[in-house]
């Protein structure tokens, strides 16, 4: 590995691990949102209740989706430090630099990612 790959690597680690921290505080914070939904018609209205519920179930989509993110950032991680990153983990092909620009954590190149 020359210099030039190792700043590169870096950056890539650095970039990867304040979006993995990131998302980590978000996953934290969201944490209290998960609350159940209050159901006695007394305390709340069924319309206030039908928005909690929304609500709720949006917050639970973008946790999805959080965690889903988290386990690439992980994978991409694991990559770098295993020589592998760059390379699409379906055909062993390089990755385009534009789209590791896009997402430094895809795992799989442009006609793979179909």
């Amino acid at each position: 590995m020359t210099g030039d790959d190792a700043n590169q690597d870096a950056k890539i680690r650095d970039i990867l691990l304040a979006e993995q921290a990131e998302l980590r505080a978000l996953m934290d914070s969201a944490e209290a949102s998960g609350a159940p939904v209050e159901l006695d018609q007394s305390v709340q209205g069924r319309l206030s209740r039908m928005d909690a519920m929304q609500q709720q179930a949006m917050a639970a989509e973008m946790e999805r989706q959080r965690r889903l993110r988290l386990k690439r950032i992980e994978a991409a991680l694991t990559r770098l430090e295993t020589g592998d990153y760059g390379y699409c983990v379906t055909c062993g092909e390089d990755i385009e630099s534009k789209r590791l620009a896009l997402d430094p954590a895809t795992p799989t190149c442009l006609s793979h990612a179909r």
